[in-house]
């Protein structure tokens, strides 16, 4: 076997050894979501004795999603998670990308720079370190809590950060300066050409941004929780606290609020998939 041969052979079987971890590594990841799938059209004591079986004693039966929806009160619930993440998801783009085509442009102003460095600076803060004092001076000073545009106000200020990196990125890598110079010539001003010349070619980082901010704003319990008290107002992850009991807990209605919590992002996903590779490589150094 010659050299060459060898080296083939050799990159054959590292590829086949990295396809067996990512396929061992897809499966570890789906299991929890397949277990969802299963038990949620079982009763809860087929789920307790036996969670693996594809179908329970008591047969297949499709009473937990109603009655989940009725304990949790859930139209009120996902209208709240639907308003607060949607109007969040906005500000966030709507305010990052203006930030960073600002501060990419101005780049040579000492106070952009330091805008932006504080910028990054803030994303390595744990919100856990903010919970005390968010909750007292703005509950026991302010008394703003417990109101949706609060939370929407929290939520984009909290994220901000991280979409400002990634569309400064983008901006500084892939939209020349030239195309808004030949904009500026044409009778645009500033305003216009960021809105017709630089955002329609930050689509991949908008679908980017969009999905993992939404995520996170529907998925978010800890925020809403300190921030929202009246039960008129909780998003679905609050509302589905009223499944677990001090001494039980019915695992039936847990798995089918769970599965209805997860639908709106996986959709949300499957629109917007195409886009999100290109979005997380748009601000990619190249060379």
């Amino acid at each position: 076997m010659t050299q060459n041969e060898k080296a083939a052979a050799a990159k054959k079987r590292s590829h086949a050894i990295m396809i067996i971890v990512l396929i061992l590594l897809f499966i570890l990841f789906i299991i929890p979501f397949i277990m969802v799938i299963i038990n949620v059209f079982k009763v809860k004591t087929d789920i307790v004795s036996n969670p693996l079986s594809l179908v329970g004693e008591h047969g297949f039966t499709l009473q937990n999603f109603p009655n989940a929806m009725a304990k949790m009160n859930f139209f009120v619930v996902f209208k709240n998670s639907l308003i607060i993440t949607i109007l969040s998801t906005i500000l966030t783009i709507l305010v990052s990308a203006m930030a960073s085509f600002v501060i990419v442009r101005n780049g040579k102003w000492k106070f952009c720079s330091g805008i932006f460095a504080l910028m990054v600076a803030s994303m390595v803060i744990p919100f856990q370190v903010l919970m005390v004092p968010l909750v007292s001076v703005y509950g026991g000073i302010f008394s703003v809590l417990n109101h949706r545009i609060t939370l929407i106000l929290m939520h984009t200020g909290f994220s901000v950060s991280m979409a400002t990196f990634m569309f400064h990125g983008a901006i500084h890598t892939n939209i020349p300066l030239e195309l808004e110079e030949a904009a500026l010539i044409d009778g645009c001003t500033r305003w216009q050409t960021f809105w017709k010349v630089v955002f329609p070619l930050l689509k991949p980082t908008v679908a980017t941004v969009a999905i993992i901010d939404a995520m996170a704003f529907w998925n978010d319990y800890l925020l809403p929780s300190l921030v929202l008290t009246s039960k008129e107002l909780y998003t679905i992850p609050i509302a589905t606290q009223a499944f677990y009991g001090t001494y039980s807990s019915d695992i039936g209605l847990i798995m089918a609020a769970l599965l209805l919590a997860m639908l709106p992002i996986l959709i949300l996903y499957l629109f917007l998939q195409k886009y999100i590779v290109a979005g997380v490589t748009a601000g990619a150094v190249k060379g």
